[in-house]
């Protein structure tokens, strides 16, 4: 009777507010899914109290971090924070298949999922969340928003490029961010790590085992426990450059570019795996190429587990859509059966034959050498293969190589180094006859400065000595297939 009387003094004004708040209130009350999150949640998934911009999470795989990231902005929506969302991850299919897909999930069935254009979801209450690729970062231009969700941050083409115009777009007041990634230690993460308006929760997918199959978790820890890898991918620690390493992540990113030069000529190197089941070694497959101004360029890495028939047709796909001249493989496992499943999706593609005679690390150590001297560049951010690069130690046993192996193929046919359109083979035809003998293994190719013997990678010397022209007193050992250069092709075919 009092509430009843209460209600009654007020005037038809303030009743009409006080109905409409509780019908607002009541709209964006958690309820469903949303309601049923805040029961099982683990506490260190639920948002910070404290005030923040942004809620960095740092955790490993399956910890439940796009779970979480997505039930973070469902309550948001309910309890009215959040009305124009922005959500982006590394490419567009990972935007539809893993962000949204788990939106939809959090938000119940009522919510209404469009996929034309940019891929939106709506809530009941108007709340809108509209899906970006961080492959693109100008789409993000002129997109104001008041939340949003950034999944995978560490694995972004671009994450300097698409985060900051993130950033920009994201200026109403009280705005606020959920970054979801595995660590990895690039100089952006670094960056918002130290901002004091962030947030960290860091996490081990051990941390969600009472949601996990114990048998994954079992070999999870059998496989990787006490591993670099495993501390990373597994634990969620954020590691730094190992020690004495070939590679550091300060020479790449001080040499990294967000595109490259005209280029005279491009690559496809490729590392082939015996296997593609669970536990088989990756298949490394690495587009690079030289520019005109002698430098290399990493343009593209589309390494991973294929059968025979799938990384042959993604390097023939490769070699087609940047313009390839040739693809360069390692067959010291495959034999001649490499070749054979190339020429069975293209039977006239440009192929050469590699084979490792050195140890890998001795392979690799001439091209660390052109990333310390500021000869090869990433274009846009690789971070598995900067992961491998950055874990792969003189004395070798760090972890996997796949991708490092196709790298180092890629470059020592590429053989960066000599400024200018000369260092190139379609520019410069007096190059045609100078040829440079190794010193290694005594085999004969043209020479370009800086550039790696095919046969052992033995580099070659960066200025040009008429000596090189005279073959030395032993018989060269020539490669199994005639190098390109006229003069070389025609002592091969005499040998």
């Amino acid at each position: 009777m009092k509430r009843t009387s209460a209600l009654a003094r007020l005037t038809p004004s303030d009743q009409y507010r006080l109905l409409a708040l509780a019908e607002y209130e009541l709209a964006n009350k958690p309820t469903g899914a949303a309601s049923r999150w805040l029961e099982r949640a683990r506490p260190e998934q639920l948002a910070p109290d404290r005030a923040h911009r942004t809620w960095l999470i740092l955790a490993g795989r399956a910890w439940g971090k796009t779970t979480t990231g997505s039930h973070g902005v469902n309550l948001a929506v309910r309890q009215g924070r959040a009305h124009r969302i922005a959500v982006v991850a590394p490419t567009l299919a990972d935007v539809i298949d893993l962000c949204m897909r788990a939106l939809r999930e959090a938000a119940g069935p009522e919510a209404i999922f469009s996929a034309s254009g940019h891929p939106r979801l709506r809530w009941p209450n108007g709340a809108e969340a509209m899906g970006f690729s961080a492959e693109d970062p100008d789409s993000l231009c002129g997109y104001e928003s008041d939340f949003a969700w950034s999944d995978e941050l560490a694995a972004w083409r671009y994450p300097e490029e698409a985060f900051h115009q993130l950033q920009f777009g994201l200026r109403a007041p009280g705005a606020r961010q959920i970054v979801t990634t595995t660590p990895r230690p690039i100089p952006l993460i670094k960056a918002i790590m130290t901002d004091p308006t962030t947030v960290v929760t860091r996490g081990s997918t051990f941390d969600n085992a009472a949601n996990l199959d114990p048998a994954t978790l079992r070999y999870f820890e059998a496989r990787f426990a006490g591993t670099r890898l495993g501390r990373q991918e597994l634990d969620g620690e954020f590691l730094d450059d190992v020690e004495g390493a070939l590679w550091n992540r300060g020479a790449i990113d001080a040499h990294r570019v967000s595109a490259a030069p005209d280029l005279v000529r491009v690559v496809v190197a490729l590392d082939p795996a015996v296997s593609s089941a669970e536990n088989a070694d990756e298949t490394g497959l690495i587009v690079a190429a030289k520019g005109i101004d002698g430098h290399g360029y990493v343009l593209a890495d589309l390494s991973g587990r294929y059968s025979p028939d799938g990384w042959a047709r993604r390097a023939v796909g490769a070699f087609r859509s940047w313009g390839a001249d040739r693809i360069v493989a390692e067959v010291n496992n495959g034999g001649d059966l490499v070749q054979e499943t190339l020429r069975t999706v293209d039977p006239v593609i440009p192929f050469r034959a590699v084979r490792a005679s050195r140890g890998k690390r001795a392979r690799a150590e001439p091209v660390a050498a052109l990333y310390e001297q500021g000869r090869v560049h990433h274009v846009g951010s690789f971070p598995a293969l900067e992961d491998e690069l950055c874990a792969a130690l003189p004395e070798g046993g760090s972890g996997p190589d796949d991708r490092l192996d196709g790298l180092v193929w890629a470059f020592a046919e590429l053989g960066p180094g000599q400024e200018g359109p000369q260092a190139g083979t379609r520019d410069g035809e007096a190059l045609g006859r100078r040829v440079w003998w190794c010193q290694q293994c005594d085999s004969g190719f043209q020479w370009d400065a800086g550039r790696l013997c095919p046969v052992c990678l033995f580099p070659a010397p960066e200025t040009f000595d008429t000596a090189l022209l005279r073959p030395p007193r032993e018989q060269p050992r020539w490669p199994s297939e005639p190098p390109m250069n006229a003069l070389v092709s025609a002592r091969w075919r005499r040998r």
